[in-house]
This record gives C-alpha cells, sequence and structure tokens, in this order.
C-alpha cells in the first residue's frame, strides 16, 4: 500500500531509454511514487485526468505535443520539472515556473538536487517526509593500498586483464585488483553497459558505434560476439 504522504509523479519523455534512467532513480527515493511513464503528451494527458498527480518529470521535445506546450495545458497546481538534451529551453521552462531544468544525461545526485527543491518550495512540511536514498553516484575501489572514490559520471570505460582493471577516467586511470564482475555489480544499469568480456563503457561517453565496435572518446572497443544481441538492443533505442 502506497504511503498517502508520497509525492506522486509522473514521467513523460519518448525515450524509453530517458523514462527508464529517470524511473530509476526515483526508485532510490523513498518519499516518491511514480503513477506512470508515458511516452507521449496525449497518454500524459489520460494518466492526469485519472489520478492526482504532484509532480511531473517532462521532456521538452518530443513529437505531436511539445512538452513546453504540454506545460501550458495542465493544471497550475501540478509542479514541472524538465529534463532535456537541450539548453535553448531553459528560459522558457522556468518562465513556467518550473521547480528545475535538467540536461540529460541525468545523474542521480542532479536529480536528488531537483526534487529536494520541490520539497523544500512546495510539500507539506508536516508530513514528515524522508529521502532515504538506497545507493549513491559514486563508488569506492582499491588502488596503491589507498581506497579511491570514483565519481560514476566521471567514468568513461572499464577495462579488464588477467587479475586487474583499469577504470579509464577523463584525466587520469586507475588501476585495481578487482574483478570487472565485481565492478559491474556496483555500477548503475541505465549508465553503463557491458559489451565485451573485457570491457565495460559509460553510455553517455560513445560517440558512435556499428554492429562490430563502440567509439568512445576515439578509441574503437569491440563488441563481443556474445552481447552484441543485448548491447544493439540497448544502443539502437537512443
Amino acid at each position: 500500500m502506497q504511503n498517502p504522504n508520497n509525492i506522486a509523479c509522473l514521467i513523460v519523455d519518448d525515450e524509453a531509454m530517458a523514462r527508464d534512467i529517470i524511473s530509476s532513480h526515483l526508485s532510490k527515493i523513498e518519499a516518491i511514487n511514480v503513477i506512470a511513464s508515458c511516452s507521449h503528451a496525449m497518454e500524459a494527458f489520460q494518466v492526469i485526468s485519472n489520478h492526482k498527480i504532484d509532480l511531473v518529470f517532462l521532456d521538452i521535445n518530443m513529437p505531436d505535443i511539445s512538452g513546453i506546450s504540454f506545460a501550458k495545458s495542465i493544471n497550475k497546481n501540478i509542479k514541472i520539472i524538465f529534463t532535456t538534451a537541450y539548453r535553448d529551453y531553459a528560459v522558457e521552462g522556468f518562465e513556467l515556473q518550473a521547480v528545475d531544468y535538467l540536461l540529460k544525461p541525468i545523474s542521480f545526485e542532479r536529480l536528488l538536487k531537483a526534487v529536494n527543491t520541490y520539497f523544500d518550495v512546495y510539500a507539506n512540511k508536516e508530513s514528515d517526509i524522508n529521502l532515504v536514498t538506497e545507493s549513491y553516484a559514486f563508488m569506492f575501489v582499491r588502488s596503491d593500498r589507498r581506497m579511491i572514490k570514483v565519481d560514476f559520471n566521471t567514468i568513461i570505460y572499464i577495462e579488464s586483464f588477467s587479475d586487474y582493471i583499469k577504470i579509464h577516467l577523463a584525466n587520469e586511470t586507475i588501476v585495481t585488483r578487482e574483478t570487472i564482475t565485481s565492478i559491474e555489480a556496483k555500477l548503475p544499469n541505465e549508465q553503463f553497459l557491458r559489451i565485451h568480456r573485457s570491457f565495460i563503457i559509460a553510455i553517455d561517453k560513445i560517440t558512435s558505434f556499428t554492429n562490430e565496435h563502440v567509439v568512445i572518446h576515439d578509441k574503437a572497443l569491440t563488441i563481443s560476439r556474445s552481447y552484441k544481441k543485448s548491447v544493439l538492443e540497448v544502443l539502437e533505442r537512443f
């Protein structure tokens, strides 16, 4: 049974992967209840007509009815957090008194900040809402006898060797004696993709791909035969 004090949320985005990422982030916040995840505005209108919605995570660049038009059409008591890949709409978004404006790819930390803004400004202070999260946007790995904090959004790709792995970041490479499987278990599935028994890549760092390779920071990494089907299913959603 859902807690009546929870914030009822709606996700509206024409990209399945974007919806999945936002939904995954929101699942880590106890005070949030995702009522529905919609691929277009007409579906979202139907949800709003049948449910009480407090907060909408809304893409702007959608077919048929844009996020801006949708936001102008709904009850002003429903608050909006815009989610988009384009900076160009920021001014118009805030003119609609949006709670926040998130640029894709959206990290958990950035989304949590937006949700906290909503609670600070709009949520009932007497409802004892608790923002307990189940996971974080970083991990610790052992390297050179130290535990080093690695932010997920700084990882480009991870490379496995016989008894150690290299975590390639933008400006450095961290070497740790862990298995790639154990590291994979620490990573959020919506941000990373195993393409080979020796490679895990950050999806948002991809510059191009074929059926055989992924190019990431000018380096071509092989998609192995055993991973090809699942990898292409994910990449072709974009």
